[in-house]
């Protein structure tokens, strides 16, 4: 039988990265490149703007777009509150409390000034303007307002910041030093299981070094093109960068080393051995990494713009990712000895992975040997955990997005209990017709409490609408539409607000999911149907990929709503699960397919198959727990959404490496036989 490893011609690109004389250079100036990128460049900055989180060209982008032209431009408002430990506030503590209001420049109140009063007196509140600027700069005058409520509270009275501002300050607070600890972390996870997967007290040292490199600079070159190209992106935007830089990475790294392992025990030279190891490792991780790329770029088209930010950084990161790992790291681990793989150092002449009596080996005997039945039980598991996706809801209320109640959703509901449920957050009806006219028409709106005058100037007037619902009930949903509907006509008039924007934002991911989806679909056919030359397998994969995906949702959202306590998931969660899962997903495709392709060459279609099983079986089983793990990470930071998404996707991954890629894709395999390949014959 021939051996198809001596008709391989490695590029010659791949040639030069690890040759004896050239290797030195791709292993180090990449790497000294990107630590003075580290030192001189820095991340990119630029300043958040208001429209940066709200869908294009909806009512309440627009209603904020005009609140630009009022005087007090881009003002936000907190909400004091303070509450009587026992009892109600008595008189003394309310006389304190009116001056510490006026000291506050406090605007609205009632008739007796800037504080208001709960009918039950038990608390009392006041609004007290924020300046405008940055998410650090409202932190930093919400953080110096709750001190000074601190120092000037009376005996017996609680004061707490709420509103708005207060929120806003709160949802910065979780990413205060957040990239470091989630970069710590994942680092730390990474570091465990190469460790575990290597079993090499050496080995794991070299990938992580190049992977965390490549995740710093990633950082930097997305920032910098971000800034340069001015593409919103939110603080969210890195910590997400990082984990999929290090988990994608780290996939890469683990194929690669995987085959270089395998080619050591075929030849002495190990510049050889990595030659032929980067040459057959470089096909599957560009078209992988090409795929995950053109996944990524979809997200252009959403109608938020630091969504649109995060697909951009994403792409730069996988690209970076790719790089290192294809010439950094093997030029890096040629220059090394094979004693870097002690103590199982591979030696010439030692049974190759594919023919070893592995695990894997004798899984793919055992779906060999009933295919049918295999494939069933796995087609019947995937069915039943996809029957929890028919319940998806999407849509967090305000007090469920963080996982730690913070101040300003505690505050927010004590308010509650003594004053309208929607009075820490008005709505706001912002027109350029006559606002006592608008007044009017919201006023006779059903589920609206009062109307309060706003700011007014170059033609613009803005009125809050203090809604009887809670925030995130059905009765405020109602309600905004009631008033949207009760302002239909009148010359350019919108309703914005922290409701009307969740009611919008609702509106705006499912358009994204509409218009994404099939889209990110599509480019994961067309790059399989390109690499493989074949029709069958690519819409085989497909259908597996978008199985688990059904079924890591409708898992997932059974521990949401069950364990956990969810309600609902966030209105990001399906989309960026899709995305990660569908384009990572597609990686394990490509590397167990490429694989049998090339064995089947020799060994026809069904040896072929099991053949890469027993190939990639444990490296793919490796790369998706680490890329599970590592996603997992996510849940360090206490913000709902990126817990959720880091859940769905942990999830997906295992259910596709342990299960999806390493079973049903065999047996579907093995039971078409070459039907599995056509059009293409994969042996001649």
């Amino acid at each position: 039988m021939p051996d198809h490893r001596s008709t391989h011609r490695p590029h010659p690109v791949t040639s030069v990265v690890v040759a004896r004389r050239t290797a030195w250079l791709f292993a180090f100036l990449p790497l000294v490149a990107a630590v003075l990128g580290l030192v001189l460049l820095g991340e990119g900055d630029r300043e958040q703007q208001p429209l940066d989180q709200l869908p294009r060209d909806l009512d309440s982008t627009l209603a904020t777009e005009l609140e630009q032209r009022l005087p007090d431009e881009g003002s936000n408002t907190a909400v004091v509150l303070w509450t009587a430990d026992e009892g109600e506030l008595d008189d003394g503590a309310l006389e304190e409390l009116r001056s510490v209001a006026q000291d506050l420049d406090a605007v609205g109140g009632g008739p007796e000034g800037p504080m208001s009063v709960a009918e039950d007196g038990t608390a009392a509140i006041a609004i007290v303007q924020v300046a405008p600027g940055s998410a650090t700069d409202v932190s930093a005058e919400v953080e110096d307002l709750r001190a000074e409520l601190d120092d000037t509270a009376p005996d017996g009275v609680t004061a707490q910041a709420t509103g708005p501002a207060a929120v806003q300050a709160d949802l910065a607070a979780v990413f205060d030093g957040a990239n470091f600890r989630l970069l710590a972390v994942t680092a730390t996870v990474v570091a465990f299981l190469l460790v575990i997967t290597y079993r090499s007290p050496i080995l794991w040292a070299i990938p992580l070094l190049v992977v965390g490199v490549a995740d710093r600079f990633a950082a930097i070159a997305a920032t910098q093109v971000m800034a340069a190209l001015d593409v919103a992106w939110d603080e969210s935007t890195v910590g997400i960068l990082s984990v999929l830089v290090f988990g994608a990475g780290t996939n890469y790294a683990l194929l690669l080393i995987s085959r270089y392992r395998d080619e050591l025990r075929h030849v002495e030279d190990r510049y050889a051995a990595m030659t032929t190891a980067l040459a057959r490792t470089a096909e599957a991780v560009l078209a992988s990494a090409t795929t995950v790329v053109l996944g990524l770029l979809t997200l252009l088209l959403s109608v938020v713009p630091t969504t649109r930010g995060l697909g951009l950084a994403c792409a730069v990161g996988v690209v970076i990712a790719a790089f290192f790992a294809l010439v950094v790291l093997p030029a890096l681990l040629v220059l090394f000895g094979r004693w870097v793989f002690w103590p199982k150092v591979p030696r010439t002449g030692q049974t190759a992975l594919v023919d070893q009596d592995s695990f894997w080996h004798r899984v793919g005997a055992r779906v060999a040997r009933k295919p049918a039945l295999f494939a069933t039980g796995t087609i019947a598991l995937i069915a039943a955990l996809s029957i929890g996706l028919l319940g998806v809801s999407t849509g967090l209320d305000q007090d469920e997005q963080f996982l730690d109640e913070p101040e300003a959703i505690s505050a927010s509901n004590r308010l509650a209990e003594s004053f309208p449920a929607g009075l820490t957050d008005p709505a706001r009806v912002v027109t350029t017709a006559d606002p006592r006219e608008v007044a009017q028409a919201v006023e006779g709106a059903e589920g609206v409490a009062q109307v309060q005058p706003g700011p007014e100037g170059d033609g613009v007037a803005q009125l809050n609408v203090v809604l009887e619902g809670s925030p995130g009930s059905d009765e405020a949903e109602d309600a905004i539409a009631a008033i949207r509907e009760a302002v239909d006509g009148l010359d350019d008039t919108h309703v914005g607000g922290t409701e009307a924007t969740a009611i919008d934002a609702r509106e705006g991911a499912a358009r994204d999911r509409v218009v994404i989806l099939p889209l990110i679909l599509g480019l994961v056919l067309g790059a399989l149907l390109l690499l493989l030359r074949s029709v069958v397998a690519p819409l085989i994969l497909v259908a597996t990929v978008l199985g688990t995906y059904a079924a890591s949702m409708g898992a997932a959202w059974w521990l949401f709503t069950g364990p956990l306590g969810f309600s609902a998931l966030d209105e990001s969660v399906p989309l960026l699960a899709f995305l990660f899962l569908v384009a990572l997903g597609v990686d394990y495709n490509i590397f167990l397919v490429a694989r049998a392709r090339e064995e089947a060459a020799d060994h026809g279609s069904r040896d072929g198959m099991l053949r890469a099983l027993a190939a990639t079986g444990g490296v793919i089983t490796s790369a998706g727990v680490l890329l599970a793990a590592v996603f997992a990470v996510l849940g360090v930071l206490p913000l709902v959404v990126l817990a959720q998404v880091g859940t769905v996707i942990c999830i997906g991954v295992l259910l596709d490496t342990l299960l999806v890629r390493t079973v049903l894709v065999p047996a579907a395999a093995l039971i078409l036989g070459d039907r599995f390949w056509w059009p293409r014959r994969v042996r001649a």
